[in-house]
C-alpha cells in the first residue's frame, strides 16, 4: 500500500488518512511482564568522558555505492535473515496526546514526552495508567516544534536527572531536569538547568532527537528549520548531529576542536541509534525524492541541499538506504536482532533494515502497515523486544478512539 504526497508536504512528517486494522488481543498483564523483565536507558558502557568516538567506521563505508550494497556479502560479516517478522504483543498505553520522546526507567515504567502540552508523564507498566510528573517551563510548542526529544542520565540512578530537547520562543535547547518521586504528583520535576542552546528553531525541521552513547556522551540530531543553507554552514548548529558531555561541552576529538559539531549536511535528523558494534545511524527526511538512514562518521557531511538520496557526489556521504518520501517520512529508530528498526510518519509503516556490518543484506521490509497510523517512536527493550509509540494526534493525523499508544513488539 501506498500513500500518495501532496506537494507542500513532500519530505515532511505529512498528513494522511489511514486504514486501520483491527487491533489483535493487546494484552495489558502480558506488556508488564516484558517491561519488567528490564528496561535501561539507551547506551552501554564505552569510552568515558572525553574518550574517541565509539563505532567510527572505517573509511569510506558510509558511501556503498550506487546500488547501496556489494555483490555479495563477506562471510565475516554475516547479518541476519532477509526476511523478518514483527508481532504486536501488548498495550502498554493508549489515549496520548502528541507522544514525542519516551525513556524507560529502571524496573520497567516510562517517561513519556507530550510535545504539545511540554509535560512528561509516567506510564505504569502493568496498569497503562498514565500519571504527569511535571511540566518544562519555557516549551514555545508550534509547528513542529515543542517538547521533543526525552533521554536519562547514564547516572540516573544516583543523580535521577531527565534530559530534554524543546523548543523555545526564541530557539531549541536541551535542559536537564531532577526527577524526585516524593514531591506531590504533578511536581515531581525540579527547575530546569539548561546545558545547551541556541539550535535554530522553526515552524519545520527542529530535530528533536537526542540518546547518550555508548560513550556516555549526549548527541542530539537538529533541522535546517526550513533554511537550507544552514545545513552546510558548519558555524551553524542547525541541520547537524552534535555530540557534547552531560553538561553541554564540546567533547575531546569531536571533528573541530570546541565545537559539538559531529556531522552536517543533514535535513532533518529524527532518529538515532547504535549497532552492535557502537556505530551511530541516523534517520532523516528527504525533500521531494529520498528519505535516508545513513551511517554516521565524525566529520562527514551528508549532502543536503547539494546532495539527496544517493547522489554520488565527491565529497559527499551517501546513505545506506532510501525510501520514497511517501513511504516513510522516518522518526525514531532503533536496533535490535541485527536490524535497524525505523518509524514512519507519512508512511504509517515499521521498516525493517537488516545489516550486516555496515551494508544491506536485503531490501528493507514493511510492517503493520496502515494498521496504526503514524509512528514516531522506537524503543530497544533488549533482544528481540521495542516500544513503538503511535503520532496520530499531533495535528497531521487522523486519531480514532484510544489514540495515541504505545505498543510492544517482538521482532526478529
Amino acid at each position: 500500500m501506498r500513500y500518495g504526497s501532496s506537494p507542500g508536504q513532500a519530505g515532511s512528517e505529512g498528513a494522511g488518512g489511514r486504514g486501520r486494522g483491527v487491533l489483535a488481543a493487546l494484552a495489558l498483564a502480558g506488556c508488564g511482564a516484558l517491561l519488567a523483565a528490564g528496561c535501561s536507558p539507551q547506551g552501554a558502557p564505552g569510552a568515558g568522558p572525553g574518550g574517541s568516538p565509539p563505532g567510527t567506521a572505517e573509511a569510506g563505508s558510509g558511501s556503498p555505492g550506487p546500488s547501496g550494497r556489494p555483490p555479495s556479502v563477506p562471510p565475516e560479516a554475516a547479518g541476519p535473515p532477509a526476511k523478518g517478522a514483527v508481532t504486536v504483543t501488548g498495550e502498554v498505553a493508549k489515549g496520548l496526546e502528541s507522544p514525542w520522546g519516551v525513556a524507560p526507567l529502571p524496573g520497567g515504567d516510562l517517561l513519556v514526552a507530550s510535545r504539545d502540552k511540554g509535560t512528561i508523564s509516567r506510564v505504569a507498566a502493568g496498569s497503562g495508567a498514565v500519571t504527569r510528573i511535571g511540566e518544562v517551563p519555557g516549551v514555545a510548542p508550534g509547528g513542529e516544534g515543542g517538547l521533543l526529544g526525552l533521554a536519562l542520565s547514564p547516572a540516573f540512578a544516583s543523580d535521577r536527572l531527565v534530559y530534554v530537547y524543546f523548543t523555545t520562543e526564541s530557539d531549541n535547547r536541551i535542559a536537564r531536569l531532577r526527577y524526585d518521586e516524593q514531591r506531590p504528583a504533578g511536581q515531581q520535576l525540579g527547575a530546569p538547568d539548561t546545558v545547551f542552546r541556541g539550535i535554530p528553531k522553526g515552524l519545520i525541521h527542529n530535530g528533536g532527537r537526542i540518546a547518550f552513547g555508548p560513550d556516555k556522551m549526549l548527541y542530539a540530531g537538529t533541522g535546517e528549520t526550513g533554511d537550507t543553507g544552514l545545513a552546510q554552514d558548519k558555524k551553524s548548529l542547525g541541520g547537524k548531529i552534535l555530540r557534547m558531555t552531560p553538561d553541554g561541552d564540546p567533547v575531546h576529538g569531536n571533528p573541530e576542536a570546541d565545537s559539538v559539531v559531529y556531522s552536517y549536511g543533514h535535513r532533518n535528523v529524527q532518529g538515532l541509534a547504535w549497532d552492535k558494534d557502537k556505530r551511530l545511524w541516523a534517520a532523516e527526511f528527504g525533500q521531494n525524492t529520498w528519505d535516508e538512514l545513513n551511517l554516521i562518521e565524525p566529520g562527514a557531511n551528508y549532502g543536503w541541499p547539494e546532495a539527496e538520496g544517493k547522489a554520488g557526489k565527491p565529497g559527499f556521504r551517501d546513505p545506506v538506504a532510501v525510501w520514497k518520501t511517501d513511504e516513510a517520512s522516518p522518526s525514531g529508530i532503533a536496533w535490535a536482532e541485527g536490524s535497524v528498526w525505523m518509524a514512519g510518519l507519512k508512511g504509517k509503516r515499521l521498516w525493517r533494515i537488516p545489516l550486516a556490518g555496515t551494508q544491506l543484506v536485503a531490501e528493507p521490509e514493511p510492517f503493520l502497515e496502515g494498521e496504526y497510523g503514524r509512528l514516531r517512536t522506537v524503543v530497544p527493550l533488549g533482544g528481540d523486544r521495542l516500544l513503538l509509540v503511535t503520532s496520530e494526534t499531533d495535528g497531521r493525523g487522523s486519531p480514532e478512539a484510544g489514540d495515541d499508544r504505545i505498543l510492544t513488539l517482538t521482532v526478529r
